[in-house]
């Protein structure tokens, strides 16, 4: 079967050649765990149940996980194996189920479902670089969502992607995300609804302002805005001198200063001390 899971509608048959996601139509994964570093409604007590997958549908030049997001690293595993990790995390106090880029193993997360429905939240983790259509065979299955909105100018999206029309099809993805999922938070801890992310990059100060200016006019029913700062020079970015730096206070002030400007309520806010590689996974596999 030829794959158009992604908007990259590369149409390669995975099960014989790899997509333009890296990897063909086997489940592979780099890590498992509780991880503690999410927003306090994710990742709340224990941890959130994170499942790291290989491979990626945007592939930005700069992934702090670029090792794999170019399928560099990972293990094999069966739908069978993920719906066992699903019922270890769970076991050991996860407080939901978290899928780090699975756009591109729908399919085979979805047969992982059918074997064993985690009892706790699932957590759709995403670049935001998504067809409605695969959000549609997703949905059921998960709780809340959890999508970037990286980049606003086209301009600025083909040059860390290769891809002009990011915006544009993200930001349909995560108003499809909006009237899906409702927002319920329980003592603290999510249990339904949308947290979406920016990272704020070094010389795009305009880019963050346009897309907090967009939440405000799209998140109407109390979707959550998580404003990250954590941007740490990463990936294949030799050929970028603007990324080679961390962003500077000026440019973390401006983009704060129109945040409180445009009065945006539900709000996560890293401090610019959270840009450590301290905070990148050590990968297991």
């Amino acid at each position: 079967m030829r794959c158009y899971s992604c908007p990259n509608l590369c149409g390669v048959n995975r099960d014989e050649n790899l997509g333009v996601c890296g990897v063909n139509n086997q489940l592979k994964i780099a890590k498992y765990y509780l991880h503690p570093f999410e927003e306090p409604v994710i990742s709340f007590n224990k941890g959130s149940g994170t499942v790291f997958f290989t491979g990626c549908s945007l592939r930005c030049v700069f992934c702090q996980n670029y090792e794999l997001s170019r399928n560099a690293r990972g293990k094999i595993i069966t739908p069978e194996n993920l719906a066992e990790i699903f019922k270890t995390l769970e076991d050991i106090g996860a407080d939901n189920i978290n899928l780090v880029t699975p756009t591109h193993f729908t399919n085979e997360i979805i047969k992982a479902f059918e074997i064993y429905r985690p009892n706790v939240p699932v957590v759709y983790n995403t670049h935001g670089y998504e067809t409605i259509e695969n959000l549609k065979l997703i949905d059921k299955y998960v709780d809340i969502y959890l999508p970037d909105i990286k980049f606003f100018s086209p301009n600025v999206s083909k040059r860390y992607t290769g891809k002009s029309d990011y915006f544009e099809i993200a930001s349909k993805a995560v108003k499809f995300m909006f009237e899906s999922k409702k927002t319920v938070i329980d003592n603290g801890k999510m249990l339904s609804g949308v947290i979406v992310r920016h990272l704020i990059l070094p010389l795009n100060k305009n880019d963050s302002i346009e897309i907090l200016k967009w939440f405000k006019n799209n998140a109407v029913k109390g979707e959550y805005l998580s404003l990250m700062a954590q941007y740490t020079p990463f990936g294949d970015i030799n050929a970028y001198p603007e990324l080679k730096r961390k962003i500077t206070k000026k440019e973390y002030d401006s983009v704060l200063n129109e945040l409180f400007n445009l009065d945006i309520k539900n709000v996560f806010v890293q401090e610019r001390e959270s840009a450590s590689e301290k905070f990148i996974p050590v990968w297991d596999f």
